[in-house]
């Protein structure tokens, strides 16, 4: 895929569209002390806005992933979670009402797909097998992908008390997301396969292999859009149950005690599952695992992308356990992890994504968000604005040696998270 420059895309439109927000964040800003973190956290926190966003006239909202003209259902929820900081602007409310319109009309024309075309036309990864709809991008499944939208709805309605978005084109999106995660509980009587015929990564072909089927929720992709290497990805199952957990009280709030049942007996059928499955002793420690099969095979390592197990308390996990978490915390962080990488420029979590020897600046985000440490906060963030490579902006990945060489310069779901982090750790950082 060519690279596009970030400058590609100047939309006049969406800045005068979003004034109320930049006057309140320009305030914010005017805050922040450090020249360097107030220059890479303006650019920031607008790359989605200004360089990514489309609205449509129905009022819906296309937001692409950056130098890829698709819109990922995980990367678009992420890209936006900053301007919830300012909900109170109807710019704000408009686009995040918006994309979930967006984002609920294409899972209803593919559950099972992970990214989508703007119009349907066909493009992205069209010899794959099955053929898929003009609509989608690519059809790789992944839990991530249902479970972020409805933890964008949940969060928005937190902050704003609207629930104008739990209409009829959410409820029938939420019914087919259930559906998907009932079916797929069983994975062995499920529709989905997916075979790469034109690319040669390593990706594997039909419906990969044999799981047990105890209660948890099978995916066929990461969050990084790999491969699984065992079926039950466990960051995504415990993401599942952080928004069923969140949606409950709504449905009940509403008088649905149908869908809130669905959203309780599955997440207890779940988080049991959990239990029983996603943790290992690794030299006398209890740890959360990445992936297992139910078999007895278990994955233990992390990749930077999220939902991982770094992030697993930036998720809002509900049945979180504190001492297995720092135990996994401790060991992810490490050289024991085979994708942590140590170097001159930057030291963090990368990914099988991405080239040994290349951080993922969102490993260092995701490690601040977590952390309760005021000063390994602080390292994390003066390393992200420290290498950028010059750009200002945050890539998907960095040598460790050298932030000259990167990965994606227009990356938006890293810009957006970065400003979130600034946003959530503020008192650290500001006047």
């Amino acid at each position: 895929m060519k690279e596009v420059p970030i400058s590609s895309i100047n939309n006049k439109m969406n800045q005068k569209r979003f004034s109320d927000l930049f006057a309140k964040v320009d305030a914010f800003e005017k805050r922040i002390q450090d020249p360097l973190l107030k220059k890479v956290f303006h650019n920031c926190f607008s790359n989605t806005i200004l360089t990514t966003l489309f609205f449509e006239e129905d009022g819906s909202a296309f937001v692409i992933t950056g130098d890829i003209p698709a819109m990922w259902l995980r990367d678009s929820s992420a890209q936006v979670m900053q301007y919830l900081y300012f909900a109170d602007c109807a710019s704000v409310r408009d686009l995040i009402k918006g994309l979930l319109k967006k984002q609920f009309e294409f899972i209803l024309i593919d559950p099972y797909a992970n990214a989508f075309n703007r119009e349907a036309n066909g493009h992205g990864h069209i010899n794959d097998l099955p053929t898929n709809s003009p609509w989608v991008w690519e059809r790789k499944f992944e839990l991530d992908s249902l479970c972020y939208p409805l933890w964008l709805l949940s969060r928005y309605y937190a902050v704003t008390g609207d629930d104008s978005p739990f209409d009829d084109l959410f409820l029938r999106a939420f019914d087919k997301i259930m559906e998907v995660f009932r079916t797929e509980q069983h994975h062995s009587s499920s529709p989905y396969y997916h075979k790469i015929v034109d690319r040669t990564a390593d990706h594997w072909c039909g419906s990969g292999e044999p799981v047990s089927e105890d209660g948890l929720v099978w995916s066929g992709y990461r969050p990084s859009d790999d491969k699984c290497k065992y079926g039950y990805y466990i960051p995504g199952n415990m993401f599942i149950c952080t928004v069923l957990t969140k949606l409950a009280p709504v449905f009940e709030k509403r008088g649905d005690a149908k869908r809130a049942e669905t959203c309780t007996s599955l997440t207890a059928e779940i988080s049991a599952a959990l239990q029983k499955y996603a943790t290992t002793l690794v030299d006398g420690k209890e740890v959360y695992v990445l992936e297992t099969d139910g078999l007895g095979n278990v994955n233990v390592m992390d990749d930077a992308n999220i939902p991982n197990l770094l992030s697993l308390p930036y998720c809002e996990y509900p049945f979180l356990d504190k001492e297995i978490y720092q135990n996994t915390r401790a060991r992810m962080l490490t050289t024991a992890n085979p994708y942590y990488f140590c170097g001159k420029a930057i030291t963090g979590i990368g990914s099988p994504h991405t080239p040994k020897d290349y951080v993922w600046p969102l490993s260092l985000i995701v490690q601040a968000l977590t952390s309760e440490d005021p000063e390994e906060i602080r390292r994390c963030v003066s390393a992200v604005i420290s290498s950028t490579g010059g750009t200002y902006y945050i890539h998907e990945s960095v040598h460790k040696d050298n932030d000259k060489k990167f990965s994606r310069p227009w990356f938006a779901w890293a810009n957006s998270l970065f400003a979130y982090l600034i946003l959530n750790k503020q008192e650290l950082f500001t006047k």
